[in-house]
């Protein structure tokens, strides 16, 4: 396919206060596209917009809110002309390890509406000017749309479901002379990873992986290589891009990976923490609502 010029194009990315989304839109930007910046903090956003550079705008919007997208993508058209490029990033995590059985129900929820939700209003928000302009769609997955998610479901859920969207966005969209990507990043140094790497349980987690599959990319380095994606029109962007060969095996390694934390007792031995203590938070939490 015909690369992509970003120049004199207009693009949104949500989640784009900092991190991933910030070096994406500053990328684009230093490629000569015009860069609206969307974020739940409207004073974050208008921030980062002013530090990209002239051509960028800040708004504030909730992804899981489809009348402040809407809102936001008629903003973006009033103000710089039309949408070409959507990527949709914005995304959440847990606030700790926890299984399926220890989750509150509210937060398992809210990061699956958010990261799968809040993807598809983005998606349905910029539509109409992706197909109109023959632009591109990017939705923001992750490696955990093919790695077993325990501790961390509502995630690696959500993130399968973004790959799903993903891939029959692209198959819809070539009729019309417009395309959509998956992007799916391994490891990148940004909060949502930080604040993981420092819970109490994640030496254990890490103890029980390869050191070479946790090693982290700086936001920088995942930024240029979800532009360079785009640029390319690749239906599938790995970040670091050897994780597109883990994809590629995931119908012979997933089920071998998963037999391991089966059968390995240190696996069954972190579950069991995992549950017991998040099974603990939820009953602390019930007693406390029943005694208010």
């Amino acid at each position: 396919m015909e690369r992509y010029d970003l120049n004199g194009k207009v693009a949104l990315v949500t989640g784009a206060a900092r991190g991933i989304g910030f070096e994406t839109a500053r990328q684009m930007h230093l490629r000569g596209a015009s860069v609206a910046v969307l974020d739940l903090d409207a004073g974050e956003a208008h921030e980062a917009a002013e530090r990209i550079g002239p051509r960028a705008i800040g708004l504030g919007g909730d992804v899981t809110d489809q009348s402040a997208l809407m809102n936001a993508v008629a903003e973006i058209v009033e103000r710089l002309g039309g949408l070409d490029v959507a990527v949709a990033n914005a995304g959440i995590a847990q606030k700790q390890f926890a299984t399926v059985r220890g989750i509150s129900g509210e937060e398992w929820e809210r990061v699956f509406e958010v990261d799968m939700l809040g993807v598809w209003r983005t998606v349905r928000a910029a539509l109409p000017q992706i197909v109109e302009r023959k632009g591109q769609m990017v939705v923001v997955s992750s490696v955990y749309a093919f790695a077993n998610g325990f501790g961390n479901s509502p995630y690696a859920v959500a993130k399968a479901g973004v790959e799903s969207l993903g891939r029959a966005l692209r198959v819809e969209l070539k009729p019309h002379g417009a395309s959509a990507s998956v992007a799916y990043f391994g490891w990148v140094d940004t909060k949502l990873v930080q604040d993981a790497f420092s819970q109490e349980t994640s030496p254990r987690v890490r103890e029980l992986s390869p050191e070479w599959l946790l090693k982290r990319i700086t936001p920088a380095e995942a930024g240029a290589g979800l532009v360079r994606g785009i640029e390319e029109r690749a239906p599938r962007i790995f970040v670091p891009k050897w994780w597109r060969y883990v994809s590629a095996l995931r119908g012979v390694v997933n089920p071998l990976l998963d037999k391991r934390m089966e059968t390995e007792p240190k696996f069954a031995a972190l579950v069991r923490d995992i549950d017991a203590e998040t099974v603990d938070a939820v009953k602390a939490r019930t007693a406390e609502g029943q005694s208010a």
